[in-house]
């Protein structure tokens, strides 16, 4: 019998597991509570984890033609000292970054959803399911939807409908969040990079070339500002000329990047979960990418995990496709490692870099770099930065009978 398999959510975890089930095989539905499926967000980094299930997926050429190569990772205090430089080919010759614009990310991927043969059924918004060996799903306007033999929750680190799978997960907000905005970058002044200037660990700018928007010729970037969540309101009544001037006291060249921004409404402001919400599944439901293991930013792996969730999520069902609950097992024991890690990472790192601690921000400033000099120190860096690095004593990549995808957890071998 085909597994039929129910998805809700259309964004990157989404669409990457129902493009992946549907080349195998399975009848697939994708439910979306938009009308029209659009992407949220400015743009994000590619690490090469994410590039490899993109690979696997036959998109990565598409999307690295819209992309920027980003080589390096450089952080700096606002006097100009040097707190954070981490070289991708210090990894391996051939890895390196790809900053994107959403849109250019969710194009491909839902060009390739609607060529795939899943079904795709918008304005649906998932309110519960019906557990039981097969899940049926209904909708806020009490409509259902299936049954189906597994059901994939990808909305999202939000999710509406992760307490029910699993009550006692837990998914607080951060207390800070960032504002992000998308500008031009006509002479590529900010190609190569992911440039970050920090002051203590409450301020924080950054800028990341994100290549080319679907339609535009120009390269852009992505300005992100760190700020509090419950500081907000009060950035939006001071108004924009007042936040461009405290971004060029920071940095003058980010600053520039503001001229012609005149409304708030031209910035998005994005707010961060830290979702524990092991064991991810309960029965034949299953939690992956955010709404399973979101974390803050800091690493910025969440959609790099996602991709590589829905990848791996398919092969797993692939090769215990005549018992979907020891599928998602497997998938579960295969992916723990690795989100497992990043999500531990995310948590010790996020107040070094988002946080009302003015001793954190001292002591960042003056022993981080010496620290990732040292040799051990920095592998670790670089492998959690490149997707490699895992939890101790857990598996990493996919078994034997299940590497018919083996891209989904392969990265450059440092």
């Amino acid at each position: 019998m085909t597994l039929r398999i129910g998805i809700v959510g259309c964004g990157v975890a989404g669409m990457a597991a129902a493009i992946a089930c549907a080349r195998e095989g399975f009848r697939v539905t994708v439910l979306e509570r938009f009308e029209t499926p659009r992407p949220l967000g400015a743009g994000l980094l590619l690490q090469p984890n994410g590039l490899a299930a993109l690979e696997t997926l036959g998109l990565r050429a598409g999307v690295e033609a819209m992309g920027a190569r980003v080589a390096a990772l450089d952080g700096r205090t606002v006097e100009g000292r040097p707190v954070l430089d981490l070289v991708y080919k210090r990894w391996a010759p051939d890895a390196y970054g790809l900053g994107i614009h959403r849109a250019a990310l969710f194009d491909a991927l839902f060009g390739a959803l609607r060529a795939s043969g899943a079904e795709l059924r918008c304005g649906v918004e998932a309110a519960s399911f019906e557990p039981g060996a097969a899940v049926t799903i209904v909708d806020t306007a009490k409509r259902r939807h299936g049954p189906y033999d597994v059901v994939v929750i990808a909305d999202g680190s939000h999710s509406e409908l992760r307490a029910q799978a699993l009550p006692k997960a837990r998914a607080p907000l951060f207390p800070y969040g960032a504002l992000w905005i998308v500008r031009p970058d006509r002479h590529n002044r900010f190609d190569g990079a992911l440039r970050q200037v920090y002051d203590g660990a409450r301020r924080m700018t950054g800028v990341l070339p994100i290549g080319r928007a679907p339609g535009h010729t120009q390269p852009e970037v992505a300005l992100f500002w760190s700020i509090r969540r419950d500081r907000y309101d009060a950035w939006r009544a001071a108004g924009i000329e007042a936040w461009r001037s405290e971004v060029s006291a920071m940095w003058p060249a980010a600053g520039r990047l503001l001229v012609g921004v005149t409304e708030p409404e031209e910035v998005t402001f994005a707010v961060y979960r830290d979702v524990c919400a092991a064991p991810w599944r309960a029965g034949p439901v299953l939690l992956i990418g955010d709404a399973a293991h979101g974390t803050s930013p800091q690493l910025g792996q969440g959609a790099n995990l996602a991709l590589a969730d829905g990848v791996a999520l398919a092969a797993c069902l692939k090769a215990r496709s005549a018992d979907p609950a020891a599928a998602l097992r497997l998938f579960r024991a295969v992916r723990k490692a690795r989100t497992g890690w990043t999500q531990l990472m995310s948590r010790a790192l996020t107040p070094v870099f988002q946080s009302d601690s003015t001793p954190i921000g001292w002591a960042r400033d003056l022993l981080l770099r010496e620290l990732s000099r040292l040799p051990p120190v920095e592998r670790l860096m670089l492998a959690t930065l490149v997707g490699a690095a895992a939890l101790p004593g857990l598996p990493a990549r996919l078994p034997r009978d299940a590497a018919s995808i083996p891209l989904a957890e392969r990265v450059p071998a440092g």
